[in-house]
Order: structure tokens, then C-alpha cells, then sequence
């Protein structure tokens, strides 16, 4: 059986390699992206379950290319676990089109909580 796949957007080496590695505990297959504008046809390529994105990269706007993955035909369906500085003021309104918006310091210790609550389906 093929293992889940997550993909992984992040700029920042701490916390993104220690959320590749504790996915990669938990069972999932990651690829990552290190190039914001190429994550909805990274995407589409790649056919995740999942996208966990860091908020913070200096490069790009992360809350334009995940609200272009949630109203892109094709990768509309994917849950979106969002990530940031504990310090970020403006937690709730960073990414709207994101799932779920954690910080963090609770990203690696809580991340199959996160999973779970993500990829529930209502």
C-alpha cells in the first residue's frame, strides 16, 4: 500500500525539516516546495492529501498562493495546515484559506492531532 503523501512548503530550515521528518514518522511520503509560486501546480502534479505551508517566507505572499490552491479546480479539495512565528499578531487573518493555523513551537509536538483535525471530513 502506498504511503500517504504530504506536501511541504517552507522556507524557514526550523521548523520545516522537523516537520518533513516527524511526517515522515508518522508514515507520509513528503515532497518539498521551495518555491511559493510553484505550489498549486507542484500540486496538481503531485496529487497530495495534504499541504502544510509556512506562513513566514520572505519571497512570497503565502495567503495569495494558498487561496490560488483553494480556488484552483484541481486542488480545491486539499486540506491546508498553515504555520507560523508563535510572535505573528495576525495569526487569524494570515491565511484564510487555510484549514487550519497553528504555531510553531505546536506544529511537531501536536502534528497528529492537526493531521486528524485536517483531513476530517464533515
Amino acid at each position: 500500500m502506498t504511503k500517504p503523501l504530504a506536501l511541504v512548503l517552507y522556507e524557514r530550515l526550523m521548523p520545516g525539516s522537523q516537520l518533513v521528518n516527524r511526517l515522515q514518522d508518522l508514515g507520509y511520503r513528503t515532497e518539498t516546495v521551495s518555491d511559493p509560486k510553484s505550489l498549486v501546480e507542484q500540486a496538481e502534479k503531485v496529487k497530495p492529501m495534504l499541504v502544510l505551508a509556512d506562513l513566514e517566507p520572505a519571497s512570497a505572499k503565502i495567503s495569495e498562493v494558498l487561496t490560488g490552491l483553494k480556488e484552483n479546480a484541481a486542488t480545491s479539495h486539499l486540506p491546508i495546515i498553515a504555520f507560523c512565528a508563535d510572535k505573528s499578531a495576525d495569526l487569524p487573518n494570515m491565511a484564510k484559506a487555510a484549514t487550519l493555523v497553528v504555531t510553531d513551537s505546536a506544529i511537531v509536538s501536536h502534528l497528529p492531532l492537526f493531521l486528524d483535525r485536517a483531513l476530517q471530513v464533515d
